[in-house]
């Protein structure tokens, strides 16, 4: 629990404690001195006021709260079988030829009517208006692509787009930025996930809906209620006045207020360094609701996403019961702690319901549903996975409901670290963590040659290092989960049920509804000694 005990220093807020001994509610130390050069975030804050708030370097960082939860998800084991067989292709008798981890399915599907199939039972979480998506856009964008997975393109990147264009009514009728990350993920899609768009109170004011319908017939639009990592609308920095003036003319709220003198001489003199662009609260009701569902269906939209985050378990039964309602194809929901951009930190550390929390709510709410014979719209969940037990975890204990997960940073990092290799290799300048495995692109890329066979050594030219990337690190949740899969003989995504988890504590049992490995199986056991 140590992660509780310094609240007041962090490398997300690149404060540190000069003490070794810290008091464990303030977070401040023990022995303050009065000569103290620093530099803990009192310290900092004394001179730089808000700045403090965020995590930094803006645009260089992604950020994730690293509180240390009473339960999560690490509570839980897998549980492997040496008896039996699930999910085989129909006529196929399960033994040690047949049954192989290679022949694991990890493709699923979601949807209420018109279903989207994946590879592997992974999304990226909402890449935006942060700068980290927008110049990484081409790596995230293609590595989804030729994954075979479904790229969520986040809010308010018409909004902030420096070349957009709006008509009488403050309507987008133009926005470059947005037609590149849709044309992008389009040129290199395999046929497997898809592109949606995102949605906020700015968004709908602006007509994002409309204009990405008309103009790229997109099929899937996703509406937004809030995120893991934060409860109020997204955040970006600005850096310059003239830009901070425009986005304030758009209707943004930027802060501090970039019209107001006192602060336009702060930014002169080099004060006030960044400024802050907010979106605003969505306010929610079930009849306006489904009133926008169905203007968005009227628009030519096959499918409606939801996204919720960490609020109370009032808002995640409200999610669940209207999206059922409304038969949403596929409701995301996002536990804290979380965050890919510029979340506030401390709310990042202390706001919400942890993951593993929420979505054991998650199933119990959807069950209470179920077994009244309402049909639950499909699940996803998210908030800090990063790797395939997690995968597999998530869709175990939200099963049957559960048929992906949602991945923020997990996704992004290969792409910035792929661009990071691009950019060290024409330097003559690779590291020996990448060094050590060659000296050439098809020596370090172990996917190299499978991403070249996708779209041929004449458009490989093309693409990116972070693509490959993307495609790297997906593969190895393939593979992986292919491998836990078979061990748990769950041969395809629908095979996996929640027997196939065991709480390794009796509070991890109450919390989930998962068996205490002590009890897990232990009928079956007994009727096998007792036979």
């Amino acid at each position: 629990m140590g992660n509780l005990q310094r609240p007041n220093a962090n490398d997300a807020t690149r404060t540190v404690n000069r003490s070794k001994n810290v008091s464990p509610g303030s977070g401040i130390c023990s022995r303050c001195v009065d000569d103290c050069t620093g530099n803990c975030e009192v310290f900092k804050a004394t001179f730089r006021g808000r700045e403090l708030i965020y995590p930094g370097p803006f645009g260089q960082v992604t950020a994730g709260g690293d509180k240390d939860y009473p339960v999560d998800y690490s509570h839980l084991n897998i549980q492997g079988y040496a008896l039996g067989a699930r999910g085989l292709p129909q006529g196929i008798e399960g033994n040690s030829d047949t049954a192989t981890f290679p022949g694991v399915s990890t493709e699923t599907e979601y949807g209420w009517d018109i279903k989207v199939k994946m590879k592997v039972p992974i999304f990226t979480g909402a890449l935006g208006s942060t700068e980290i998506a927008r110049k990484h856009w081409e790596h995230f964008a293609i590595g989804a692509a030729l994954s075979g997975i479904t790229l969520v393109c986040g809010e308010n990147v018409c909004g902030i787009d420096p070349k957009l264009e709006r008509d009488g009514k403050g309507k987008v009728t133009l926005s470059p930025d947005m037609d590149r990350r849709i044309e992008v993920y389009r040129r290199y899609h395999q046929g497997y996930g898809e592109i949606l768009v995102q949605m906020n109170v700015e968004d709908t004011r602006l007509g994002v809906a409309e204009y990405v319908s008309k103009k790229h017939k997109l099929d899937t639009i996703e509406l937004k209620w809030g995120q893991g990592a934060k409860c109020i609308g997204g955040e970006i920095k600005v850096n310059s006045l003239e830009r901070a003036l425009e986005l304030q003319r758009r209707g943004y709220i930027v802060t501090p207020d970039p019209s107001n003198p006192i602060n336009q001489a702060a930014f002169k003199e080099g004060a006030i360094k960044e400024f802050e662009r907010h979106s605003r609260l969505g306010f929610i009701d079930e009849k306006g609701f489904y009133k926008e569902v169905q203007r968005l269906r009227d628009l030519g939209f096959k499918r409606i996403t939801l996204k919720t985050g960490a609020y109370s378990l009032r808002e995640l039964a409200m999610a669940i019961k209207w999206s059922s309602k409304a038969k949403i194809d596929l409701l995301t929901i996002d536990g804290s702690s979380g965050g890919t951009g510029m979340s506030p930190w401390r709310m990042m550390e202390e706001w919400g319901i942890p993951s593993l929390y929420l979505h054991a709510a998650a199933y119990d709410f959807s069950k209470k549903l179920a077994d009244r014979g309402e049909k639950v719209p499909d699940i996803a969940f998210a908030g800090g996975f990063s790797s395939e037990d997690g995968v597999f975890k998530a869709l175990a204990l939200g099963a049957p409901f559960t048929k992906a997960v949602c991945m923020g940073r997990a996704l992004m990092i290969p792409g910035m670290v792929g661009s990071n290799i691009k950019k060290w290799y024409e330097e003559d300048k690779l590291p020996v963590t990448v060094k050590q495995f060659g000296t050439t692109p098809e020596e370090i890329f172990v996917n190299w040659e499978d991403v070249k066979n996708i779209v041929g050594a004449k458009e490989m030219k093309k693409i990116p290092f972070g693509a490959i990337g993307i495609y790297s690190y997906t593969e190895k949740i393939r593979v992986g989960l292919q491998q836990l899969m078979a061990g748990s003989r769950a041969f395809n995504v629908p095979a996996i049920t929640r027997r196939e988890l065991m709480s390794l504590t009796d509070e991890c049992a109450k919390v989930t509804g998962i068996p205490y490995l002590m009890d897990a199986y232990r009928d079956e056991a007994m009727a096998v000694l007792n036979s």
